[in-house]
Protein backbone atom coordinates (compact mmCIF):
# COMPACT_ATOMS: atom_id res chain seq x y z
CA UNK A 1 0.00 0.00 0.00
CA UNK A 2 2.57 2.03 0.81
CA UNK A 3 4.72 1.57 -2.04
CA UNK A 4 1.16 2.11 -4.45
CA UNK A 5 0.88 5.64 -2.46
CA UNK A 6 4.47 6.35 -2.93
CA UNK A 7 4.59 5.94 -7.02
CA UNK A 8 1.08 7.73 -7.34
CA UNK A 9 2.42 10.79 -5.58
CA UNK A 10 6.14 10.46 -8.04
CA UNK A 11 3.78 9.96 -11.07
CA UNK A 12 1.95 13.26 -9.76
CA UNK A 13 5.32 15.52 -9.10
CA UNK A 14 6.51 14.02 -12.60
CA UNK A 15 3.51 14.79 -14.60
CA UNK A 16 3.31 18.43 -12.78
CA UNK A 17 7.11 18.62 -13.59
CA UNK A 18 6.66 17.84 -16.99
CA UNK A 19 3.39 20.10 -17.90
CA UNK A 20 0.54 18.28 -19.61
CA UNK A 21 -1.27 21.39 -22.23
CA UNK A 22 -4.49 18.20 -21.70
CA UNK A 23 -4.98 19.04 -18.46
CA UNK A 24 -8.33 20.73 -17.29
CA UNK A 25 -7.89 22.45 -14.28
CA UNK A 26 -12.21 22.72 -14.29
CA UNK A 27 -12.52 19.48 -13.99
CA UNK A 28 -11.98 15.96 -11.89
CA UNK A 29 -10.35 16.43 -8.32
CA UNK A 30 -9.62 19.40 -6.84
CA UNK A 31 -6.43 18.21 -4.64
CA UNK A 32 -5.12 16.89 -7.65
CA UNK A 33 -5.39 19.72 -9.84
CA UNK A 34 -4.53 22.16 -7.26
CA UNK A 35 -1.03 19.83 -6.72
CA UNK A 36 -0.30 19.67 -10.69
CA UNK A 37 -0.68 23.22 -10.74
CA UNK A 38 1.19 24.31 -7.43
CA UNK A 39 4.36 22.19 -7.07
CA UNK A 40 5.28 24.08 -10.68
CA UNK A 41 4.70 27.42 -9.06
CA UNK A 42 5.85 26.68 -5.88
CA UNK A 43 9.25 25.89 -7.60
CA UNK A 44 8.99 28.87 -9.69
CA UNK A 45 8.63 31.37 -6.61
CA UNK A 46 11.39 29.18 -5.00
CA UNK A 47 13.93 29.78 -7.87
CA UNK A 48 12.74 33.93 -7.83
CA UNK A 49 13.36 33.75 -4.22
CA UNK A 50 16.71 32.30 -5.26
CA UNK A 51 18.16 35.63 -7.07
CA UNK A 52 18.19 37.68 -3.67
CA UNK A 53 19.57 34.77 -1.63
CA UNK A 54 22.70 34.07 -4.56
CA UNK A 55 23.14 38.10 -4.42
CA UNK A 56 22.99 38.64 -0.95
CA UNK A 57 25.87 35.65 -0.18
CA UNK A 58 28.44 36.68 -2.87
CA UNK A 59 27.71 40.50 -1.96
CA UNK A 60 27.94 40.28 1.90
CA UNK A 61 32.16 39.04 1.08
CA UNK A 62 32.38 42.78 0.13
CA UNK A 63 31.74 44.51 3.35
CA UNK A 64 28.47 46.18 4.69
CA UNK A 65 28.47 48.93 2.92
CA UNK A 66 28.00 46.69 -0.19
CA UNK A 67 25.40 44.67 2.01
CA UNK A 68 23.09 48.06 2.51
CA UNK A 69 23.34 48.96 -1.23
CA UNK A 70 21.79 46.10 -2.24
CA UNK A 71 19.32 46.59 0.46
CA UNK A 72 18.48 50.12 -1.03
CA UNK A 73 18.48 49.59 -4.33
CA UNK A 74 15.98 46.58 -3.83
CA UNK A 75 13.69 48.59 -1.62
CA UNK A 76 13.43 50.73 -4.85
CA UNK A 77 13.36 48.61 -7.28
CA UNK A 78 10.73 46.63 -5.29
CA UNK A 79 8.14 49.43 -6.58
CA UNK A 80 9.25 47.91 -10.04
CA UNK A 81 8.58 44.67 -9.01
CA UNK A 82 4.92 45.82 -7.86
CA UNK A 83 4.26 47.64 -11.24
CA UNK A 84 5.39 43.75 -12.81
CA UNK A 85 3.93 41.95 -10.48
CA UNK A 86 0.68 44.13 -10.68
CA UNK A 87 0.51 43.64 -14.69
CA UNK A 88 1.20 40.02 -14.43
CA UNK A 89 -1.84 39.72 -12.01
CA UNK A 90 -4.08 41.38 -14.48
CA UNK A 91 -2.48 38.67 -17.26
CA UNK A 92 -3.07 35.99 -15.63
CA UNK A 93 -6.57 36.72 -14.69
CA UNK A 94 -7.63 37.46 -17.79
CA UNK A 95 -6.33 34.77 -19.58
CA UNK A 96 -7.52 32.32 -16.73
CA UNK A 97 -10.34 33.45 -17.86
CA UNK A 98 -10.86 33.35 -20.97
CA UNK A 99 -9.02 29.64 -20.77
CA UNK A 100 -11.54 28.76 -18.00
CA UNK A 101 -14.61 30.18 -21.31
CA UNK A 102 -12.61 28.16 -23.99
CA UNK A 103 -11.47 31.04 -25.87
CA UNK A 104 -7.88 30.66 -26.58
CA UNK A 105 -7.46 33.24 -29.21
CA UNK A 106 -9.16 35.65 -26.83
CA UNK A 107 -6.35 34.97 -24.42
CA UNK A 108 -3.40 35.01 -27.06
CA UNK A 109 -5.26 38.70 -27.95
CA UNK A 110 -4.51 39.37 -23.83
CA UNK A 111 -1.04 38.27 -23.94
CA UNK A 112 0.37 39.95 -26.99
CA UNK A 113 -1.42 43.17 -25.28
CA UNK A 114 0.15 42.32 -21.88
CA UNK A 115 3.59 42.71 -23.99
CA UNK A 116 3.15 45.59 -25.26
CA UNK A 117 2.16 47.41 -21.61
CA UNK A 118 5.26 45.48 -20.45
CA UNK A 119 7.79 47.55 -23.29
CA UNK A 120 6.31 50.65 -22.55
CA UNK A 121 7.11 50.28 -18.86
CA UNK A 122 10.60 49.00 -19.15
CA UNK A 123 11.08 51.90 -21.17
CA UNK A 124 10.17 54.71 -18.93
CA UNK A 125 11.40 52.83 -16.14
CA UNK A 126 14.80 52.27 -16.86
CA UNK A 127 15.56 55.78 -18.26
CA UNK A 128 14.62 57.05 -15.06
CA UNK A 129 17.50 54.52 -13.57
CA UNK A 130 19.86 55.55 -15.87
CA UNK A 131 19.64 59.10 -14.83
CA UNK A 132 19.18 59.41 -11.48
CA UNK A 133 20.91 56.77 -9.86
CA UNK A 134 22.70 58.25 -6.76
CA UNK A 135 19.52 60.53 -6.23
CA UNK A 136 17.59 57.15 -5.97
CA UNK A 137 20.06 55.61 -3.07
CA UNK A 138 20.41 59.22 -1.71
CA UNK A 139 16.09 59.48 -1.27
CA UNK A 140 16.77 56.15 0.55
CA UNK A 141 18.86 57.95 3.03
CA UNK A 142 22.47 56.11 2.03
CA UNK A 143 25.33 57.64 2.90
CA UNK A 144 28.36 59.09 0.85
CA UNK A 145 30.07 55.68 0.91
CA UNK A 146 27.55 53.87 -0.08
CA UNK A 147 26.14 56.21 -3.25
CA UNK A 148 30.02 55.88 -4.10
CA UNK A 149 29.96 52.26 -3.76
CA UNK A 150 26.35 51.67 -5.57
CA UNK A 151 25.71 54.14 -7.69
CA UNK A 152 26.60 52.12 -10.35
CA UNK A 153 25.10 48.63 -9.44
CA UNK A 154 21.98 50.79 -8.80
CA UNK A 155 22.23 52.88 -12.65
CA UNK A 156 22.46 48.94 -13.94
CA UNK A 157 19.66 47.15 -12.04
CA UNK A 158 17.63 49.93 -13.46
CA UNK A 159 18.80 50.21 -16.98
CA UNK A 160 18.27 46.69 -17.59
CA UNK A 161 14.41 46.70 -15.59
CA UNK A 162 13.05 45.02 -18.85
CA UNK A 163 14.39 41.77 -17.43
CA UNK A 164 12.37 41.65 -14.61
CA UNK A 165 9.48 43.18 -16.51
CA UNK A 166 9.15 40.60 -19.29
CA UNK A 167 9.99 37.89 -16.78
CA UNK A 168 7.37 38.22 -14.26
CA UNK A 169 5.02 39.12 -17.86
CA UNK A 170 5.89 36.16 -19.68
CA UNK A 171 5.57 34.23 -16.46
CA UNK A 172 1.95 35.61 -15.85
CA UNK A 173 0.97 34.24 -19.23
CA UNK A 174 2.02 30.94 -18.97
CA UNK A 175 0.23 30.59 -14.86
CA UNK A 176 -2.90 31.79 -16.37
CA UNK A 177 -2.82 29.17 -19.38
CA UNK A 178 -2.09 26.48 -16.92
CA UNK A 179 1.63 26.39 -18.09
CA UNK A 180 2.91 26.65 -14.83
CA UNK A 181 5.62 24.63 -15.73
CA UNK A 182 7.27 26.21 -18.43
CA UNK A 183 7.61 29.45 -16.04
CA UNK A 184 9.44 27.39 -13.64
CA UNK A 185 11.91 25.96 -16.49
CA UNK A 186 12.24 29.87 -17.19
CA UNK A 187 13.63 30.70 -13.97
CA UNK A 188 15.62 27.76 -13.30
CA UNK A 189 17.62 28.48 -16.56
CA UNK A 190 17.70 32.08 -15.34
CA UNK A 191 18.62 31.31 -12.21
CA UNK A 192 21.34 28.47 -13.03
CA UNK A 193 23.03 31.34 -15.11
CA UNK A 194 23.04 33.80 -12.16
CA UNK A 195 24.54 31.17 -9.87
CA UNK A 196 27.88 30.56 -12.10
CA UNK A 197 28.29 34.35 -13.44
CA UNK A 198 27.58 35.92 -9.95
CA UNK A 199 31.01 34.80 -8.34
CA UNK A 200 33.21 34.90 -11.44
CA UNK A 201 31.55 38.96 -12.03
CA UNK A 202 32.09 40.02 -8.51
CA UNK A 203 35.40 38.34 -7.69
CA UNK A 204 36.77 37.98 -11.13
CA UNK A 205 37.43 34.02 -11.14
CA UNK A 206 39.26 32.52 -14.12
CA UNK A 207 38.81 34.92 -17.57
CA UNK A 208 36.41 36.98 -16.09
CA UNK A 209 37.07 40.69 -15.07
CA UNK A 210 36.66 41.62 -11.42
CA UNK A 211 33.51 43.63 -11.07
CA UNK A 212 32.58 43.93 -7.66
CA UNK A 213 29.55 44.54 -7.01
CA UNK A 214 28.34 45.95 -10.36
CA UNK A 215 28.80 42.67 -11.25
CA UNK A 216 26.05 41.00 -8.77
CA UNK A 217 24.17 43.19 -11.06
CA UNK A 218 25.45 42.04 -14.71
CA UNK A 219 25.11 38.23 -13.64
CA UNK A 220 21.81 39.10 -12.21
CA UNK A 221 20.62 40.69 -15.61
CA UNK A 222 22.26 38.29 -17.96
CA UNK A 223 20.67 35.47 -16.46
CA UNK A 224 17.19 36.74 -16.43
CA UNK A 225 17.19 37.65 -20.23
CA UNK A 226 17.65 34.42 -20.86
CA UNK A 227 14.59 33.51 -18.74
CA UNK A 228 13.22 36.12 -21.24
CA UNK A 229 13.93 34.34 -24.10
CA UNK A 230 13.44 30.74 -23.45
CA UNK A 231 10.05 32.21 -22.69
CA UNK A 232 9.57 33.80 -25.65
CA UNK A 233 10.26 31.28 -27.48
CA UNK A 234 7.75 29.24 -26.12
CA UNK A 235 4.89 31.67 -26.83
CA UNK A 236 5.99 32.16 -30.15
CA UNK A 237 5.75 28.58 -31.70
CA UNK A 238 7.40 26.70 -29.13
CA UNK A 239 4.67 24.24 -28.19
CA UNK A 240 2.82 26.55 -25.54
CA UNK A 241 -0.93 26.51 -24.42
CA UNK A 242 -0.77 30.41 -25.68
CA UNK A 243 0.65 31.24 -29.29
CA UNK A 244 1.55 35.10 -29.76
CA UNK A 245 0.89 35.88 -33.46
CA UNK A 246 1.86 39.15 -35.33
CA UNK A 247 -1.13 40.45 -35.74
CA UNK A 248 -1.98 40.61 -31.96
CA UNK A 249 1.23 42.73 -31.57
CA UNK A 250 -1.40 45.78 -32.73
CA UNK A 251 -2.80 47.61 -30.03
CA UNK A 252 -6.60 46.08 -29.31
CA UNK A 253 -7.96 49.19 -27.37
CA UNK A 254 -11.03 47.04 -25.45
CA UNK A 255 -8.46 44.24 -24.63
CA UNK A 256 -5.97 46.53 -23.31
CA UNK A 257 -8.84 48.34 -21.85
CA UNK A 258 -9.45 44.80 -19.57
CA UNK A 259 -5.97 44.31 -18.78
CA UNK A 260 -4.86 48.14 -17.53
CA UNK A 261 -8.25 48.08 -15.30
CA UNK A 262 -7.21 44.59 -13.27
CA UNK A 263 -3.84 45.54 -13.73
CA UNK A 264 -4.11 48.99 -12.00
CA UNK A 265 -5.64 47.57 -8.71
CA UNK A 266 -3.46 44.74 -8.68
CA UNK A 267 -0.10 47.35 -9.32
CA UNK A 268 -1.85 50.15 -6.64
CA UNK A 269 -1.80 46.26 -4.41
CA UNK A 270 1.32 45.67 -4.97
CA UNK A 271 2.60 49.61 -4.53
CA UNK A 272 1.14 49.96 -1.24
CA UNK A 273 2.97 46.93 0.15
CA UNK A 274 5.84 47.91 -0.87
CA UNK A 275 5.74 51.62 -0.48
CA UNK A 276 5.46 51.01 3.06
CA UNK A 277 8.25 48.59 2.77
CA UNK A 278 10.45 51.11 1.39
CA UNK A 279 9.17 53.51 4.37
CA UNK A 280 10.32 50.92 7.02
CA UNK A 281 13.67 50.39 5.13
CA UNK A 282 14.00 54.17 5.03
CA UNK A 283 13.46 54.13 9.22
CA UNK A 284 16.31 51.75 9.33
CA UNK A 285 18.92 53.44 7.57
CA UNK A 286 18.12 55.93 10.25
CA UNK A 287 20.10 53.13 12.65
CA UNK A 288 23.15 52.86 10.44
CA UNK A 289 24.17 50.44 7.79
CA UNK A 290 24.48 47.47 10.47
CA UNK A 291 20.78 47.74 10.74
CA UNK A 292 20.19 47.77 7.39
CA UNK A 293 22.19 44.84 6.48
CA UNK A 294 20.68 42.71 9.11
CA UNK A 295 16.85 43.20 8.27
CA UNK A 296 18.38 43.07 4.52
CA UNK A 297 19.45 39.60 5.23
CA UNK A 298 16.49 38.48 7.35
CA UNK A 299 14.13 40.14 4.65
CA UNK A 300 15.88 37.81 1.35
CA UNK A 301 15.61 34.94 4.01
CA UNK A 302 11.94 35.82 4.18
CA UNK A 303 11.77 35.58 0.84
CA UNK A 304 13.42 32.53 0.28
CA UNK A 305 10.96 30.69 2.69
CA UNK A 306 8.21 32.39 2.04
CA UNK A 307 7.78 32.36 -1.74
CA UNK A 308 6.95 28.88 -2.10
CA UNK A 309 3.67 29.35 -0.03
CA UNK A 310 3.55 32.61 -2.66
CA UNK A 311 3.70 30.04 -5.88
CA UNK A 312 1.03 27.82 -4.05
CA UNK A 313 -0.94 31.25 -3.50
CA UNK A 314 -0.65 31.61 -7.30
CA UNK A 315 -1.85 28.80 -7.79
CA UNK A 316 -5.37 29.84 -5.85
CA UNK A 317 -5.36 32.72 -8.42
CA UNK A 318 -5.17 30.39 -12.11
CA UNK A 319 -7.73 27.84 -10.64
CA UNK A 320 -10.47 30.83 -8.86
CA UNK A 321 -9.85 32.89 -12.86
CA UNK A 322 -10.54 29.06 -14.69
CA UNK A 323 -13.36 28.01 -12.85
CA UNK A 324 -14.99 31.33 -12.72
CA UNK A 325 -14.68 31.27 -17.10
CA UNK A 326 -16.22 28.03 -16.74
CA UNK A 327 -19.09 29.28 -14.01
CA UNK A 328 -17.89 26.83 -11.53
CA UNK A 329 -18.69 29.14 -8.51
CA UNK A 330 -18.45 26.81 -5.78
CA UNK A 331 -15.51 24.83 -6.79
CA UNK A 332 -13.88 28.03 -6.84
CA UNK A 333 -14.34 28.90 -3.45
CA UNK A 334 -13.97 25.14 -2.30
CA UNK A 335 -10.24 25.71 -4.38
CA UNK A 336 -9.26 28.43 -2.40
CA UNK A 337 -10.10 26.77 1.12
CA UNK A 338 -7.72 23.87 0.56
CA UNK A 339 -5.09 26.08 -0.80
CA UNK A 340 -5.47 28.14 2.26
CA UNK A 341 -5.40 24.90 4.67
CA UNK A 342 -2.01 23.91 2.47
CA UNK A 343 0.02 27.58 2.56
CA UNK A 344 -1.03 27.95 6.67
CA UNK A 345 0.36 24.44 7.41
CA UNK A 346 3.77 24.52 5.40
CA UNK A 347 4.25 28.41 6.54
CA UNK A 348 3.75 26.53 10.76
CA UNK A 349 6.12 24.37 9.75
CA UNK A 350 9.15 27.08 8.44
CA UNK A 351 8.11 28.96 11.61
CA UNK A 352 9.11 26.38 13.63
CA UNK A 353 12.48 25.57 11.68
CA UNK A 354 13.38 29.70 11.85
CA UNK A 355 12.59 29.72 15.18
CA UNK A 356 15.03 26.91 15.92
CA UNK A 357 18.09 27.35 13.77
CA UNK A 358 17.93 31.38 13.66
CA UNK A 359 21.16 32.01 13.95
CA UNK A 360 22.64 29.32 12.05
CA UNK A 361 20.71 30.42 9.22
CA UNK A 362 21.88 34.40 9.46
CA UNK A 363 25.67 32.68 10.01
CA UNK A 364 25.56 31.27 6.56
CA UNK A 365 25.21 35.54 5.03
CA UNK A 366 27.70 37.22 7.34
CA UNK A 367 29.88 36.87 10.39
CA UNK A 368 29.62 40.86 12.08
CA UNK A 369 28.37 40.73 15.23
CA UNK A 370 26.03 43.33 15.42
CA UNK A 371 24.87 42.70 11.90
CA UNK A 372 24.01 39.10 13.49
CA UNK A 373 22.07 40.45 16.31
CA UNK A 374 20.44 42.43 14.35
CA UNK A 375 19.40 39.73 11.54
CA UNK A 376 18.28 37.10 14.19
CA UNK A 377 16.23 39.59 15.89
CA UNK A 378 14.37 40.41 12.91
CA UNK A 379 13.75 37.21 11.22
CA UNK A 380 12.65 35.89 14.82
CA UNK A 381 9.56 38.92 14.86
CA UNK A 382 8.44 37.99 11.19
CA UNK A 383 8.27 34.28 11.82
CA UNK A 384 5.96 34.50 14.50
CA UNK A 385 3.44 35.67 11.84
CA UNK A 386 3.96 33.20 8.96
CA UNK A 387 1.14 30.99 9.72
CA UNK A 388 -1.79 34.31 9.40
CA UNK A 389 0.42 35.54 6.53
CA UNK A 390 0.35 32.22 4.61
CA UNK A 391 -3.26 32.13 5.18
CA UNK A 392 -3.71 36.14 3.51
CA UNK A 393 -1.32 35.05 0.86
CA UNK A 394 -4.03 33.04 -0.36
CA UNK A 395 -6.64 34.67 -0.18
CA UNK A 396 -5.10 37.57 -1.80
CA UNK A 397 -4.32 36.26 -4.88
CA UNK A 398 -8.01 34.27 -4.58
CA UNK A 399 -9.50 37.56 -4.88
CA UNK A 400 -6.68 38.62 -7.69
CA UNK A 401 -7.75 35.50 -9.74
CA UNK A 402 -11.06 36.61 -9.95
CA UNK A 403 -10.37 39.89 -11.34
CA UNK A 404 -11.18 41.80 -8.14
CA UNK A 405 -7.49 43.54 -7.55
CA UNK A 406 -9.53 46.66 -5.54
CA UNK A 407 -10.31 44.63 -2.58
CA UNK A 408 -6.63 43.71 -1.69
CA UNK A 409 -5.40 47.10 -2.46
CA UNK A 410 -8.18 48.37 0.44
CA UNK A 411 -6.96 45.48 2.61
CA UNK A 412 -3.28 46.12 2.06
CA UNK A 413 -3.79 50.28 2.53
CA UNK A 414 -5.55 49.84 5.91
CA UNK A 415 -2.90 47.15 7.09
CA UNK A 416 0.08 48.63 5.62
CA UNK A 417 -0.53 52.18 5.99
CA UNK A 418 -3.05 52.93 8.43
CA UNK A 419 -1.58 50.48 10.85
CA UNK A 420 2.00 48.85 10.16
CA UNK A 421 3.59 52.63 8.78
CA UNK A 422 2.21 54.81 12.30
CA UNK A 423 3.12 51.61 14.40
CA UNK A 424 6.57 50.97 13.43
CA UNK A 425 7.13 54.83 13.65
CA UNK A 426 5.49 55.17 17.77
CA UNK A 427 7.90 51.94 18.56
CA UNK A 428 11.22 53.05 16.74
CA UNK A 429 11.01 56.84 17.41
CA UNK A 430 8.14 57.29 19.77
CA UNK A 431 8.98 54.18 22.08
CA UNK A 432 12.53 54.43 21.27
CA UNK A 433 12.23 50.90 20.18
CA UNK A 434 15.03 51.31 17.26
CA UNK A 435 15.12 49.08 14.59
CA UNK A 436 12.85 46.29 17.25
CA UNK A 437 10.14 48.48 17.15
CA UNK A 438 9.80 48.54 12.92
CA UNK A 439 10.19 44.53 13.02
CA UNK A 440 7.25 44.27 15.37
CA UNK A 441 4.77 46.31 13.16
CA UNK A 442 5.73 44.18 10.65
CA UNK A 443 4.56 40.93 12.85
CA UNK A 444 1.20 43.29 13.38
CA UNK A 445 0.43 44.14 10.12
CA UNK A 446 0.89 40.29 8.48
CA UNK A 447 -1.24 39.14 11.56
CA UNK A 448 -3.96 41.67 10.33
CA UNK A 449 -3.74 41.03 6.67
CA UNK A 450 -4.74 37.02 7.55
CA UNK A 451 -7.68 37.91 9.47
CA UNK A 452 -8.81 40.78 7.36
CA UNK A 453 -8.47 38.31 4.30
CA UNK A 454 -10.22 35.69 5.80
CA UNK A 455 -13.35 38.22 6.53
CA UNK A 456 -13.76 39.87 3.36
CA UNK A 457 -13.14 36.91 1.15
CA UNK A 458 -15.93 34.81 3.27
CA UNK A 459 -18.78 37.85 1.83
CA UNK A 460 -18.53 36.26 -1.49
CA UNK A 461 -18.70 39.49 -3.93
CA UNK A 462 -15.33 38.57 -5.56
CA UNK A 463 -17.15 35.88 -7.63
CA UNK A 464 -19.47 38.71 -9.02
CA UNK A 465 -16.54 39.80 -11.11
CA UNK A 466 -17.40 40.61 -14.87
CA UNK A 467 -15.08 41.65 -17.51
Amino acid sequence: MKNTKFRNALSLFKQAMAGDSEINYTEGSIARVTILLAIPMILEMAMESVFAVVDIFFVAGLGAEAVATVGLTEAMITLLYAVAIGLSMGTTALIARRIGEKDPERASLAAAQSIILGLIVSVIVGLLGLMYAEEILGLMGADEAVIEAGSTYTRIMFGSCFTIVFLFLINGIFRGAGDASLAMRALTIANCINIVLDPCLIYGYGPFPEMGLSGAAVATNIGRGIGVLYGLYYLCGGGGRIQLHLQNMILHIKTMRHLIRISTGGVAQFLVGTASWVFLMQLVSSFGSEAVAGYTIAVRVVMFTILPAWGLSNAAATLVGQNLGAGLMDRAETTVWYIVKYNSMYMGLVSVLILLFTQPIILIFVDNEIVVNYGIESLRIFSLAFVAWGAGMALTQAFNGAGDTMTPTWINVFCFWVVEIPLAYSLALGLNLGPSGVFWSVFAADILLGIVGFLVFRRGKWKLQQF
